[in-house]
């Protein structure tokens, strides 16, 4: 399984044909920076203390999906005394969102795949939207064909899983996969929300030692020796953990393929990807959103807590913390380390593309690129003629531990990442550097959960999500309210509790937190 790429290689394929003299030039920088705000809170510098303090019942901290949905849970069950505090001045966490002359396009998250009759919550949303109507979803929202392709060998293919030049070897190790797959969904073990599957109790303990290998583990087990499915596999990890098969749970790389329907139709997606949903969330919920509002500091204060701003200080009954968990101990009083959370960092970048090509599809990947390839911003649109486009470009920095990728993203300027980007598109699109005329780059340090072996099934991972869960033993001691369902007040709520970052995992931790908060004040 070598699908691994090492330091050298990974600046070598980013460094091939630097910008040559006369090249058109392209404008763009780094955008939406909010790493200097989270390192002042991770260092406990100080911080301005407001005089205002303001009382609510539940104060939400965070404003990504999760947070957003806790908070839509409350309006629906007739709650209004809330405050929801955002760190930056827009709200939607990996589900942002940009905008220009041409098209509004995505940051990050770009798709929520057709949910499952099983999915509730995700449905009850999208019925509140007009996604789905009378059991029926909306055909301008399901994504246009063609959906996604590969580029291998020289030219594009329909899918993304290798068929150009695969040899009868190949296609025999292709369908004992998917017969495995098909298995695995048969167990019921794996679900979405993840959760559900758990509490399936025979089928769970049998799919727990998947955790404790890693995904390459458990290919080799299965005597799989094909590269077109290493490379396959080692991309849908890297697309959903921003990690290689080699440091990510089995559990989590069978859930991958084995938790979807692999008959459905879809995905759902809009030219702004989720940003989408996260418009219509806060228009319905903008009376209780305060973006431009890091919190530095959550302190007790007797059977409450103060959660502190520099504009103002709330006091709260519960407090939803739908911020990334790993902040926790260095914003909560008394918070333990919350060990074997890993992150994953990403660069994500919206290029504006002149004269686009006419064969795009709405997914495109590389094969053995580094990067995960660009969608299309414009694909959905109605329009005869698209004389210029967006695409969103994804790199999960994958190849080094994530300490050591962080810093390497920070370290390198724009027009380190300019030609990185466009070195990497060249492969498929020699005439790239005709085709751009600007390159905005977006840098995530902790852009999602990445699953490493071991952590799903950890007891700091399951205290967290489910305080009943793990007896006898609490999180932070009698300081932090010990073991029970709240943490003495403190409902953790992102979706790096399911150990990976997808929308319909963040909606059900933040929905959960909600109708938890609700319970512990008498207004379930």
């Amino acid at each position: 399984m070598a699908s691994a790429f090492s330091r050298r290689q990974f600046l070598s394929a980013a460094l091939v044909g630097l910008t040559a003299k006369g090249e058109r030039r392209i404008a763009g920088g780094f955008v939406n920076d909010a790493f200097p705000t989270g390192h002042r809170i991770r260092d406990h510098a100080t911080f301005s203390k407001s005089a205002r303090v303001e009382k609510f019942p539940i104060v939400i901290v965070g404003g990504g999906i999760a947070g957003l949905s806790a908070a839509w849970r409350l309006a629906k069950r007739g709650f209004r005394d809330f405050v929801l505090l955002e760190m930056e001045a827009q709200p939607g966490g990996n589900s942002r969102w940009g905008e220009n002359e041409i098209t509004a396009y995505p940051w990050a998250a770009h798709y929520v795949p057709v949910p499952d009759a099983r999915e509730s919550l995700v449905r009850e949303l999208f019925e509140e939207l007009g996604v789905l109507k009378d059991g029926k979803w909306d055909e301008r929202r399901l994504c246009f064909s063609p959906q996604e392709r590969l580029f291998l060998h020289g030219r594009w293919q329909e899918g993304i899983e290798p068929e150009i030049a695969s040899t009868p070897r190949d296609r025999e190790d292709y369908l004992r996969f998917h017969d495995l797959m098909a298995e695995h969904r048969a167990s019921g073990a794996f679900t979405i929300p993840m959760e559900r599957g758990e509490r399936a109790d025979t089928p769970a303990k049998s799919a727990a030692s998947l955790d404790k290998i890693s995904m390459q583990e458990w290919m080799a087990q299965k005597r799989f020796t094909s590269p077109y499915l290493d490379w396959y596999v080692n991309y849908a990890c890297r697309d959903d953990f921003g990690a290689l098969a080699r440091d990510t749970s089995a559990w989590a790389g069978v859930h991958y393929f084995a938790s979807r329907d692999p008959e459905e139709k879809g995905p759902l997606t809009w030219p702004e990807g989720n940003g989408w949903i996260v418009r219509q969330l806060v228009q319905r919920l903008n009376p209780w959103l305060r973006t431009s509002s890091p919190v530095y500091s959550i302190v007790r204060d007797a059977n409450k807590w103060r959660v502190r701003t520099e504009s103002a200080e709330y006091l709260a009954g519960r407090v939803i913390f739908a911020a990334p968990t790993f902040l926790a101990p260095y914003m909560i009083e008394g918070a333990a380390a919350t060990e074997g959370f890993t992150y994953s960092p990403w660069v994500t970048a919206n290029l504006v593309i002149d004269r686009p090509p006419e064969d795009t599809a709405w997914d495109n990947v590389i094969y053995e690129s580094p990067a995960l390839g660009y969608v299309v911003a414009t694909h959905m649109t109605v329009r005869s003629v698209v004389e210029q486009s967006v695409w969103t470009f994804y790199w999960a920095l994958a190849a080094r531990p994530p300490a050591e990728m962080r810093a390497m993203m920070l370290e390198k300027d724009w027009g380190w990442w300019r030609e990185a980007i466009l070195n990497d598109l060249a492969r498929a699109h020699p005439d790239i550097r005709d085709r751009v005329s600007r390159i905005d780059v977006m840098r995530i340090g902790h852009a999602m959960a990445r699953p490493v072996p071991g952590f799903l099934r950890s007891e700091t991972r399951r205290l967290l999500a489910d305080p009943g869960a793990v007896k006898g033993r609490g999180l932070g001691g009698a300081k932090h309210g010990g073991a029970g369902r709240n943490h003495g007040g403190i409902l953790y709520a992102n979706s790096d509790l399911s150990g990976f970052s997808i929308f319909e995992e963040a909606q059900y931790r933040g929905v959960t937190a909600a109708d938890r908060a609700l319970k512990d004040l008498g207004r379930a």
